[in-house]
């Protein structure tokens, strides 16, 4: 799995979402044809549910004025069964996909491979414009521009007011205020995930990125695991032996991590925006107690940088629509399409001025924080390998109790250049 936010992104469930799962089901079979109406041209929009994301597609459809029809495609729930479905009809050669949704760990594999088309000219200009650097890293192969950002997220610091005046600034800061709680017999753990799994290499980037450091160079050829590296490991380790985590810290996902959290077992939650609307649905009282702060960094003195996730819209290489096709792309990712999908979907905007929008206040109370880290924020690394770069990082990193700092990085120095040399390929 590439993008762990999206487990939990959306609002609580509906009929609706039900239903945009069911459809998953069935859209593979009903949408490999590319058969145009009435001649108007049909884009095919392969893309993970959204619960109202129809509603963005149809109001597309009618800005089209009859140019072309876009066709909403839901995809699978699951990161790796949409990756895997999009992976094996472009290795095909399909043409019956047009615009595809990538998550932002796939955009370079896509490239890569020339399953998508390069954004240039006016469609790139107009991407570029506004749009938050970090997101616009992730459409980016070889100093080219291969997507556009739909959607972006990045986790948060949630806090009990109750038990904590003031936010940790620190990693070291957070352990010690978790420490002096247990010391008091009051609630004190820190929830966040550590399963051996994509969430647990999110959390390790941004320990590396906030300490300054590197795990593979910028060209993407070579495995670095620098001093900042080795420092994120160290941090990494003694979080996992402090005595403040969760019993099941080392098995925790986002979902269960919510749960823990929201049913009053912590102090502290590292995780997604989506578990603010949750927790005021299932327990209003605890919610008036939380509050939100910047994700804690490596050194005082110096911000966290936060690792992103989200979704790039791309167009296949085999599109018999293309041009349509990146209009269409840039309609469903227009500032006015972000932030209906903000506001109604919990998927943090691309475009920077999006957040200005008084509506966004209601719905994002957090926006501030959620911006401030987004403007100085941390990418995985963007190789076409990244996929075989996260199932080895994951496998070494865990059990987060068990790194031994420096024996830990030489190990994975050599699985990620195995990895990037494509040595040993994985699924």
């Amino acid at each position: 799995m590439s993008d762990p936010e999206r487990t939990g992104r959306r609002r609580v469930r509906t009929r609706a979402g039900a239903a945009a799962a069911a459809l998953a089901l069935i859209a593979p079979m009903a949408a490999c044809g590319t058969a145009d109406e009435g001649g108007i041209p049909t884009i095919n929009l392969y893309y993970a549910p959204e619960e109202n994301f129809q509603q963005v597609v149809d109001r597309c459809n009618t800005e089209a004025e009859g140019r072309y029809r876009i066709a909403y495609r839901v995809l699978p729930r699951g990161a790796d069964d949409q990756r895997v479905q999009m992976v094996r009809r472009l290795a095909a050669e399909d043409r019956g996909m047009d615009i595809l949704g990538l998550d932002v760990t796939w955009t370079q594999e896509f490239a890569g491979a020339k399953w998508i088309l390069e954004w240039t000219g006016e469609h790139r200009s107009e991407v570029e414009d506004g749009t938050l650097e970090g997101p616009l890293a992730t459409a980016r192969y070889e100093d080219r521009l291969y997507a556009a950002p739909k959607n972006t997220n990045v986790q948060l610091l949630w806090y009990r007011t109750d038990l904590v005046d003031t936010p940790p600034v620190t990693w070291d800061e957070m352990i010690e205020q978790a420490s002096r709680l247990k010391a008091e017999g009051k609630t004190h753990q820190v929830i966040t995930m550590g399963a051996q799994y994509e969430g647990l290499v999110v959390l390790y980037n941004t320990l590396v990125a906030s300490a300054g450091g590197r795990i593979i160079d910028e060209e993407a050829n070579k495995a670095v695991m620098d001093e900042g590296a080795v420092r994120a490991l160290e941090q990494l380790q003694r979080f996992a032996t402090a005595g403040v985590t969760d019993a099941s810290f080392a098995n925790a996902i986002e979902d269960p991590a919510r749960l823990v959290f929201q049913s009053g077992g912590g102090a502290f939650q590292i995780n997604w925006p989506y578990v603010y609307p949750a927790l005021q649905e299932a327990d209003p009282q605890l919610a008036e107690k939380v509050r939100w702060a910047r994700i804690p960094g490596v050194d005082a003195g110096t911000p966290s940088k936060v690792t992103i996730g989200g979704y790039n819209l791309a167009v296949s290489a085999y599109s018999e629509h293309p041009q349509e096709s990146f209009e269409a792309a840039m309609c469903l990712r227009s500032a006015e399409s972000q932030k209906f999908s903000a506001i109604n979907d919990g998927v943090p905007p691309t475009i920077e001025s999006v957040y200005d929008d008084p509506e966004m206040a209601q719905a994002y109370p957090m926006k501030d924080t959620i911006l401030e880290q987004l403007q100085d924020a941390a990418t995985r690394p963007r190789s076409p390998a990244y996929q075989n770069i996260s199932t080895v990082t994951s496998a070494v990193l865990s059990p987060p109790s068990a790194i031994d700092p420096a024996a830990t990085a030489d190990e994975l120095r050599e699985a990620i250049q195995d990895a990037l040399d494509s040595k040993g390929v994985l699924p």
